[in-house]
């Protein structure tokens, strides 16, 4: 289907008086975005490494200027807080504020003025990106007019928040368990870390419950009233995310925003009274995974979407189904409504397209390639340059956590405790990154593992792809990945090819065509040995290390 031809919903399923957002309007609503300097899209990963930066450096504020462990902990959480909760900031900023300046006269002077000049600006930045959020929704409102509709399924039980609430409770229970142990560690830098982490999960466990009442509130007001309709077109990405469209803008050429959905699976009675067949279950799984895994967006639908569209908004979306055979879809948002900025949205379409150019580009090249060559017995891959830096990368880490808490001889047994365990989990992985190896022959595939290789059927073999740091192939029942770092750059200006792109290419010309598949019988040698040994070796050694500090 290309992208001129949009799947239509069925004029049933559009509600009386439901405008199309055009492009206008749409437009409109763009240019009430928050500004670039508030950070309103931050990608999860970089707010990740930007709370975990806050926590390390709150940490040292701790050892060498004396800042409180929970005023360190609480800079951490609010860095988070600003990125990706900024209604919480408003709690946040003034919490912080008040903590400096209690603590003022223990500290250098400078740590006080850089600590609230961070408060203050970036409490000005979500103001701002606040205010933004209400001239979204009246110019969302504007669009739809006076098309208001019920939601699908409003009386159905409300979702939201049923994953985040029961974590939010796991992750405070930890909090409070690693404060009571605080004064077990051996030194007062150690005892000081832990009230650290203590007071950061704290904050974790906080702004997941935060953010499962936002949403749950949210969606609950969603359902209470008639909500505002547009006519928009959809389009699910190569990870499953939705982008939503402009109605008029067949070619896909700009999403307004991203939003993550989720299908209401039916917990009333009725449901129960008529379960889905297995079968079906499993085909509609597999269905979901296979095109998920494609590694290509899905194909342009008509949509309706309930709700005014604004940064953290909640949403619904009844949209024409990907099979024409199916009824119309009705999904949920299962996390807020991420506007995207004219320029981002375009670099995002821009990238999707260059990826599956490049797919497509080393797809046609192996077929060119191997249908030129005579068939061969068997095909090996194994690991590369690339998988031996990963391990050394883990090591590093390991050695690095390790020898930030053992600052003199005879640690602790809590230290020993930690250490072991990230020693037996290095242990398990080094072995899989340095020695891991797929072979090819006429049955299928084997790859190895801890216990011995695993085959897998060509029927069984569903996917292969690389999506940025993960080569993973996936297979009926199962699947199996490994990391390693990326070169993004370099291939983009010097045209190098990442070998895990050239393995899944080659690997999805043979699962296509099975004209190109091996044609022999692989042997055990072939296949690869268990990595138990090594790893095993690897545990023992550890072990004996740290009996040497004991």
């Amino acid at each position: 289907m290309s992208y001129d031809e949009p799947l239509p919903l069925p004029a049933a399923a559009i509600p009386d008086g439901c405008r199309d957002w055009t492009a206008g309007p749409a437009a409109d609503w763009s240019a009430a975005l928050a500004p670039g300097w508030t950070l309103p899209a931050v990608r999860r990963s970089v707010a990740a490494a930007a709370t975990t930066f806050a926590l390390c450096a709150g940490a040292w504020a701790v050892m060498l200027g004396g800042l409180w462990p929970l005023v360190a902990a609480g800079f951490a959480v609010y860095t988070l807080w600003v990125l990706a909760r900024p209604e919480l900031v408003w709690v946040g900023a003034p919490a912080l504020l008040v903590g400096l300046a209690v603590e003022a006269p223990s500290l250098p002077w400078a740590v006080t003025l850089a600590g609230a000049l961070v408060v203050l600006v970036s409490w000005t930045a979500v103001a701002v990106r606040l205010r933004a959020r209400s001239t979204q929704l009246e110019r969302a409102l504007g669009a739809a007019a006076d098309g208001t509709a019920r939601v699908p399924d409003a009386d159905a039980p409300v979702r939201r928040g049923r994953f985040l609430r029961p974590l939010g409770l796991v992750v405070l229970g930890l909090a409070v368990v690693t404060g009571a142990t605080a004064d077990m560690w051996g030194t007062a830098e150690d005892r000081d870390g832990s009230r650290i982490v203590a007071c950061y999960l704290a904050g974790l466990a906080a702004t997941a419950l935060a953010s499962a009442w936002l949403g749950r509130h949210r969606a609950v007001a969603l359902r209470r009233d008639p909500a505002p309709v547009l006519r928009v077109l959809v389009r699910d990405d190569a990870q499953g995310t939705t982008e939503v469209y402009a109605a008029d803008d067949l070619a896909a050429g700009r999403p307004l925003f991203t939003v993550e959905l989720t299908s209401y699976d039916g917990d009333t009675e009725a449901a129960d009274d008529e379960p889905e067949e297995p079968d079906e279950a499993d085909e509609e799984l597999e269905r979901l995974f296979d095109a998920m895994d494609d590694d290509t967006p899905g194909p342009v639908r008509e949509a309706v979407l309930y709700g005014a569209p604004f940064d953290g908004a909640e949403v619904v979306v009844v949209s024409a189904d990907e099979d024409p055979a199916q009824p119309p879809l009705t999904e949920w948002s299962a996390g807020p409504v991420r506007p995207l900025t004219p320029g981002a949205g375009l670099r995002r379409i821009t990238r999707q397209k260059a990826r599956e150019a490049r797919g497509r580009r080393l797809e046609q090249q192996v077929r060119e390639r191997d249908a030129g060559r005579p068939a061969v017995p068997v095909r090996r891959w194994q690991a590369g340059w690339l998988d031996w830096l990963a391990a050394a990368l883990l090591v590093q880490w390991g050695g690095w956590l390790c020898g930030a808490w053992f600052t003199d001889w005879g640690p602790s047994p809590w230290e020993l405790a930690l250490a072991a365990a990230i020693g037996l989990y290095g242990a398990v992985r080094v072995p899989q990154k340095l020695a891991w190896r797929i072979t090819a022959d006429s049955t299928g595939l084997w790859i190895t593992g801890l216990r011995g290789p695993r085959h897998i059927p060509w029927d069984d073999f569903r996917s292969v792809r690389r999506q940025s740091f993960e080569l993973k192939l996936r297979w009926r029942d199962d699947n199996w990945s490994v990391r390693a770092p990326k070169w993004t750059w370099l291939e983009r200006r010097r045209g190098l090819t990442h070998p895990y792109d050239t393995l899944a290419a080659e690997l999805t010309v043979m699962r296509d065509d099975p004209r190109l598949r091996p044609t022999g019988e692989s042997s055990g040698p072939e296949r690869g040995r268990p990595l138990w040994p090594a790893a095993l070796a690897l545990a023992v050694l550890w072990v004996a290390a740290l009996a040497l500090l004991a």
